[in-house]
């Protein structure tokens, strides 16, 4: 396990490009494939904290998304490149909440946010339950890393209507 100060806060995960295939009749890339972006970005983050492919055939474990609030603040569009980026929030031994940010690579804006609460599954019987104290121990350290950052604006948000 890293030392904290190895630890990248945030984390940069791989980036993309909008795909003529991720665009709607808006002429920007539609809601389904913001999450597919999110998703191919996170699996990076989770391969980081060790729940990896290899993790997840050696321990018969698997992880679900078991929430996911995404936030659009600025459109992209086909060809746009995407930079993104994540961090670990809070775990237990049986949840990851993690924040991942995706930017307009070369304007640099923030595009969108995704918020996910990940559950950690026993393939077995497909129910949630606790990892491992070693791979828990490499997320709480990530996690401690990446409490160093301010908090991310919009964690926890609520969907309403003022008033309602």
């Amino acid at each position: 396990m890293p030392n904290q100060i190895d630890i990248p806060t945030p984390y940069d995960l791989p980036g993309s490009v909008v795909i003529p295939e991720w665009i709607d009749h808006n002429g920007h890339m539609n809601v389904a494939n913001y999450l597919r972006a999110f998703d191919t970005a996170a699996d990076a983050l989770g391969t980081y904290v060790g729940l990896s492919r290899e993790y997840k055939q050696r321990t018969n474990s698997a992880t679900f998304v078991g929430d996911v609030h995404i936030s659009y603040r600025r459109e992209v569009k086909e060809g746009d490149p995407l930079r993104f980026t994540g961090r670990i929030i809070a775990c237990d031994a049986k949840r990851v909440h993690y924040w991942v940010e995706m930017y307009h690579a070369t304007e640099g804006y923030l595009s969108a946010t995704a918020e996910f609460l990940d559950l950690h599954v026993d393939m077995t019987t497909r129910r949630v339950a606790p990892m491992g104290n070693d791979i828990l121990a490499r997320i709480e350290a990530v996690r401690d890393a990446h409490a160093t950052l301010p908090r991310p604006q919009g964690l926890g948000r609520v969907i309403q209507v003022p008033g309602s």
